[in-house]
Parts: structure tokens; sequence; C-alpha cells
């Protein structure tokens, strides 16, 4: 009785967040600081001149409703985890899975249509900017797949159960996920203003 009373103590007083999910956060705010480091260097380079402007591939608008999508797919997901509906859990977990692949193999169309515009990596740098840091999100998204290719493993061969540790390693995969779908969007803002 005397040992379980300083464990009550220090679980009490243990911060809500997850020590994991707190990683994640941290992680996340170091990219968001590194991607905003790339949008200041991007205004500073076109207003530098020598900035070629043109009109980015229709694809890259595709892709934005496909990562859109895939978030909103995985989030069902989510939430049939947490409320039991096993059906929409294991569906809609594969398929945004395959939005994610999806958004990768149209991000590489992206570029293919670039080059078939002229506009390479070795180019102009307005062209180099958009695809270096255009894939800079795409391993970051290939990252986020990793995570929901573990997250389908455990959906279809673990039994279906709701633990405290599936239940915060979901919502780190689904914070991860939302994160680089508004990161995405915040880049074709970028892109759009100034090319």
């Amino acid at each position: 009785m005397i040992m379980s009373e300083p464990r009550k103590r220090y679980e009490h007083n243990r911060s809500k967040i997850h020590p994991l999910m707190f990683m994640l956060w941290i992680s996340i705010a170091s990219l968001c600081m590194m991607f905003a480091a790339m949008t200041s260097f991007i205004l500073v380079r076109e207003a530098s001149g020598n900035w070629l402007e043109f009109t980015l591939p229709q694809v890259f608008y595709i892709n934005t409703g496909v990562i859109i999508l895939s978030s909103i797919v995985l989030h069902l997901s989510y939430w049939g985890f947490k409320k039991g509906n096993v059906f929409l859990y294991r569906s809609m977990l594969p398929l945004a899975l395959i939005l994610g692949c999806m958004f990768v193999v149209l991000q590489y169309k992206g570029w293919m249509d670039m080059n078939g515009m002229g506009i390479y990596l070795d180019g102009n740098a307005s062209g180099a900017i958009t695809m270096v840091v255009s894939g800079l999100h795409a391993a970051h998204v290939l990252g986020g797949i990793g995570a929901l290719i573990l997250a389908t493993l455990h959906a279809f061969m673990l039994p279906y159960k709701v633990t405290e540790t599936r239940k915060q390693r979901f919502a780190r995969t689904v914070t991860y996920w939302h994160f680089v779908d508004i990161l995405w969007i915040y880049l074709l803002i970028v892109f759009i203003n100034v090319l």
C-alpha cells in the first residue's frame, strides 16, 4: 500500500499528452520552421530577379484533392476504430494508404509535366526550387505512407481491440498525416503566389 502511493502521485502529476505525441509535435514544429525558412528563401529569391514565372501543372491541383480526401478517409478510419465500427476502420484505412500512394505518383507526374514545359531541376531557380520543396514534402509523405502501412498491417493482422497503446499509435499516424496534408496546401498557396 505504501509503495503504490508515490506511483499514484506520479501518474496523477504526469502530463496529459503522451510522450510520443509530444515528440511528434516537436518534430512537426521543427518541420514547420524548416518549410517557413524555405518559404522565406523563395520570397527573397523571387525578388532578386531572374525568376521564371510559369503555370503549375494541373496535376498539382488534382493532387491537393487527393491528399485532402486521404486525410478525410483516414480520419473516418480513426473514428471507426474508436467507436467500434470495425468495417469503417478496416475499409477506410487501406483507402487512405492508396490515396497517399496516389499523391506521390501524381507528384512525380507533376514534375514530369514541368520537364515537358522546359522546367528542369538544373534550370531556372523558380522551377528548381519548386521541384526541391515539393520533393521534400513528398519525402515526408513517404514517411507517412510507412506509418499508414504499419497501421494497415495492425488493422488486419491483430484482432480488433481498442487499447490505449493502439489508440495513441493510431492518433500519432492521423496527426502526422493531417500535418502533411495542411503543409501541402500551404506550399501550393506559396507556389501559386510566386509563380
